[in-house]
This record gives structure tokens, C-alpha cells and sequence, in this order.
């Protein structure tokens, strides 16, 4: 015959205990919820934000087949060129004032190297005017950043600036 589990009523004293030790849990959550006073930033201080998610040029050219080539694939494979899948990586280079701020090389994600690169960056600068020049470049083949931009901003303290690409857009954006 199976043994029946008999529950036992609690005590007082387990009643109180656990009372007080959902009191001392509460008590702890609201001091630090409260206690260390958090800063974001100080009073005198903007945020710069470099974010953006490019995929860069292949990293060769496409070349045709020969008739040699194409005979040796199978019938479904028999396209007339093929290109390399690998992507260039995308350099980014910052600077705030004249001086270079990041210098940074996102490299292309994934096992062929094919896919997007990705950069995020976050500055902490002093508030007010600053010059920004930004250089980006997705071509391993260029010789020179195809896209640049540069521009004179006014950061209010607490103020985020984002640096980001968007084609759609002309490239280099500051918002």
C-alpha cells in the first residue's frame, strides 16, 4: 500500500519567519534601487555613437569562363562567370577636432566571409561645438575612402550624436 504524504499545518513561527525574511528582500530591493545614485554622463558631457551595419564590395572582380572551365561542371552549375562571394572588410576612421578619435576595421561576418560587417563605437566627449570628419571605406581595391563626411556640430550636455550609414541616404549620416 502506498504511503500517503501528510502535510502539517505551518507554526506561527514559520508564518513569522517567512514574513520577515519577504521584508528583509523587499527592503534590500528598494535601497539599491535607490542607492548607488546612477550617471549616465556628467553635467558637461555629449555622447558620440558610430553604428552601422555594411556590406562591403566583393573583393575581386567577376571573370568569365572558358569553354575548357564550363565543360568540366556539371550541366547546372554551367553559369558564364563566377565572382569571389568574399566581402571587403569596412574601415572606419573618425576624427572629433582635428584629431583621429577610432581608427577601426569591421571585418565581413560569416564562414565565406560574405555577409555584413558591423561597427559600434561610443565616445564620451566634452560638450559643445565640434568638428567631425568621418571616412568610411568598403573597397579593399580603392585607394581612398569613397565616402566622407564632414561637418561642424554644436552637442548639447547629455546629448547623443549617432554616426551611421545609409545609402538610401547619400552615405554618412550625423543625427
Amino acid at each position: 500500500m502506498p504511503e500517503q504524504i501528510t502535510h502539517q499545518a505551518r507554526t506561527p513561527l514559520a508564518w513569522t519567519g517567512q514574513v520577515l525574511l519577504y521584508g528583509l528582500f523587499a527592503l534590500v530591493v528598494g535601497v539599491f534601487s535607490r542607492w548607488p545614485p546612477y550617471r549616465h554622463l556628467d553635467s558637461d558631457q555629449a555622447v558620440i555613437k558610430v553604428s552601422f551595419v555594411r556590406v562591403g564590395k566583393p573583393v575581386g572582380d567577376c571573370r568569365m569562363l572558358t569553354a575548357a572551365e564550363l565543360a568540366k561542371l556539371p550541366p547546372n552549375m554551367r553559369a558564364p562567370t563566377v565572382c569571389p562571394r568574399e566581402r571587403s572588410p569596412v574601415t572606419v576612421q573618425v576624427a572629433i577636432d582635428g584629431r583621429r578619435v577610432i581608427e577601426r576595421s569591421a571585418p565581413p561576418a560569416g564562414l565565406k566571409k560574405d555577409g555584413a560587417s558591423a561597427l559600434y563605437e561610443r565616445l564620451v566627449v566634452p560638450a559643445g561645438e565640434r568638428r567631425i570628419a568621418v571616412e568610411i571605406s568598403d573597397d579593399v581595391r580603392a585607394r581612398d575612402a569613397p565616402y566622407r563626411r564632414e561637418a561642424t556640430v554644436r552637442l548639447a550636455p547629455g546629448q547623443v550624436l549617432v554616426i551611421d550609414f545609409d545609402a538610401g541616404k547619400g552615405g554618412i549620416t550625423l543625427r
